[in-house]
């Protein structure tokens, strides 16, 4: 490593550390205050966005009545005489007089004057004349039963799915306003690491450069190859110029390792020579102690972000779910997100007066949560079997039985956390 160290090596001392729950508040807080702009897309374009506006229908629907089965629309009581076929996607003429009737398919459009669709496997045919039953309750669809026009069907705030892109083309949408989605970058910090091969001779392998991308496009960011910087040198002045070249083109700047007051962690002071202010500045977590996220305004004047992530690989997707995720939702114009619930299967030792996020493996039918092995900060083979993390409150263990919440590791763009 570098021996050069920071300016300030003479530091104050840090401020006590957030609280885990505060931390979250306090950053979709942020996050919501600079909701990024709003921008018109194909709906074959949206999946995994957000919508910018409430989903109202263009019309009723259905926009006009429809059989819900195949068989006959009939006027008057029969037997009804044959007088026409109406196929799905036809306008037919109405039935004007008593004791006729068409031929409908599923979907087609119920002719004006029809007082009732007979079921084909309910009816008969003799001497041309079709007779039955029709049943007590209508077979059709009518106009507005499942919503009518200008109808608010889902809130703004809605991440988009492939249900919601369905239920909007219903509704006659080509396109959706949806928010743009965040643009992220990462850099690595620290000289030790390599980026190919098995870790040897003191250094070892980089595991956030090629996954913490990952992470962040299951939140619904952009992140593209050459968004991925690093190793930084560890000195100041290359973690000045790498910071400000990737906030020129990124809403939020995900950093590695020098989170510390070390000799060589330059996070700090690099921030204070970008004009930087702390959203949190420490959160009292374990793992994942100690993290950060700070802002800076963009030269549009608009927010710029960057989350301190530890070095140690564990830490880090602590920080990524515990200040990133909150953060993302803010900028997406969600709601903080709500965390389920299920029963520990087996004891998690509280960390003080620290959140504990412990690794958990989740049976989804049962709602019971199973810890996993190899939880340490530098360890990512738990996280690699795990389904996210149960929260143990600040001076509690958690007891075979209990309740606890649950922060699920985020999936892909558009699939819903339970």
């Amino acid at each position: 490593m570098s021996t050069e160290t920071a300016p300030n090596a003479d530091r104050v001392s840090a401020p006590p550390p957030a609280g885990w729950e505060e931390a979250r508040s306090r950053v979709y807080a942020v996050g919501l205050a600079a909701a990024l702009p709003t921008v018109a897309r194909p709906l074959v374009d949206t999946d995994g966005s957000t919508l910018a506006e409430p989903l109202t229908t263009r019309t009723d629907l259905p926009a006009f009545p429809t059989s819900s089965v195949d068989g006959w629309a009939v006027r008057g009581s029969g037997p009804w005489r044959v007088v026409g076929r109406v196929l799905a996607g036809s306008t037919p003429a109405p039935l004007t007089e008593d004791d006729t009737t068409v031929e409908i398919a599923t979907g087609a459009m119920v002719p004006e004057g029809a007082t009732a669709v007979l079921r084909v496997e309910e009816s008969k045919i003799a001497d041309g004349l079709v007779s039955g039953v029709p049943r007590s309750t209508p077979e059709w669809r009518k106009p507005g039963e499942e919503a009518y026009a200008d109808e608010v069907l889902l809130p703004a705030g809605t991440p988009v799915d492939p249900a919601v892109i369905g239920l909007a083309a219903t509704c006659g949408h080509d396109t959706l306003r949806v928010r743009r989605a965040p643009r992220a970058a990462l850099l690595v910090f620290g000289d030790e690491l390599l980026t190919a091969g098995p870790p040897a001779a003191g250094r070892v392998r980089d595991a956030l450069g090629p996954s913490v991308p990952a992470w962040l496009r299951r939140y619904g960011c952009q992140v593209r190859p050459s968004d991925v910087v690093g190793p930084v040198a560890d000195t100041l002045p290359a973690h000045v110029a790498a910071l400000r070249s990737a906030l020129a083109n990124a809403d939020l700047v995900c950093t590695t390792g020098g989170t510390m007051n070390g000799p060589v962690d330059h996070l700090h002071p690099t921030l204070e020579a970008l004009g930087a202010d702390y959203v949190v500045n420490t959160v009292a977590v374990r793992p994942g102690f100690p993290m950060l996220l700070a802002r800076l305004t963009g030269p549009d004047g608009r927010a710029r972000f960057v989350a301190g992530l530890p070095g140690n690989p564990q830490s880090a997707i602590v920080a990524l779910v515990s200040l990133v995720a909150p953060l993302l939702a803010g900028l997406q114009g969600r709601s903080m997100p709500v965390l389920p619930q299920a029963t520990l299967a087996e004891a998690v030792p509280g960390r003080g007066d620290h959140t504990h996020l412990a690794l958990v493996r989740v049976d989804r039918a049962a709602g019971v949560a199973f810890p996993v092995r190899h939880v340490g900060s530098a360890m990512l083979r738990g996280l690699a079997g795990a389904d996210g993390f149960a929260v143990i409150r600040p001076g509690t263990s958690g007891e075979p039985g209990d309740r606890v919440p649950i922060v699920p590791l985020p999936l892909f763009p558009g699939e819903r956390v339970s």
